[in-house]
């Protein structure tokens, strides 16, 4: 009888092919998928959160399609206007921190295995990239980043 590898020991079916482990999370198992999958019940970065709730699971979406944006924003906007080096460097450093513990989050959420998650994050991704990297980067063309047509011809 062949079985796969659960969480927290607990046995799962018999199939090998199982695409779910069961793990007991207080009083309820909770279904951790290693597939997608497109159910609302479920736990996002925290214990019990959304759960069962469909609501809950539009608010979770809403929250990783806002943190994508957020990275993207952090990614591509200038924010620290400050003249003093020291000063500056720290603000920027401190903006990266926060940007790359956003990026981690919406990674997590993303490792939940549900496509409506992944959906969500990749679509913030774009809005914010859209937004942020294109539209925006057209209005603010002193910082560099912008490609000189004439350079490119010999």
């Amino acid at each position: 009888m062949l079985t796969t590898a659960t969480a927290n020991s607990v046995p799962a079916a018999s199939s090998p092919y199982n695409s779910t482990v069961a793990t007991r999370l207080g009083r309820r198992r909770i279904p951790i998928h290693t597939t997608f999958y497109w159910g609302h019940k479920m736990d996002i970065l925290f214990h019990c959160w959304p759960g069962d709730s469909a609501a809950m699971y539009a608010v979770a979406l809403i929250v990783v399609f806002a943190m994508a944006v957020v990275v993207e924003w952090l990614s591509y906007s200038n924010i620290v206007k400050v003249k003093n080096d020291v000063v500056k460097g720290l603000l920027r450093t401190g903006l990266y921190g926060v940007r790359t513990a956003f990026s981690y989050m919406v990674m997590l959420a993303v490792m939940s295995f549900n496509g409506g998650v992944f959906v969500v994050a990749i679509g913030g991704h774009v809005i914010g990239f859209m937004i942020f990297g294109i539209i925006l980067k057209k209005n603010n063309k002193n910082d560099g980043l912008e490609l000189d047509s004439s350079k490119l011809e010999h």
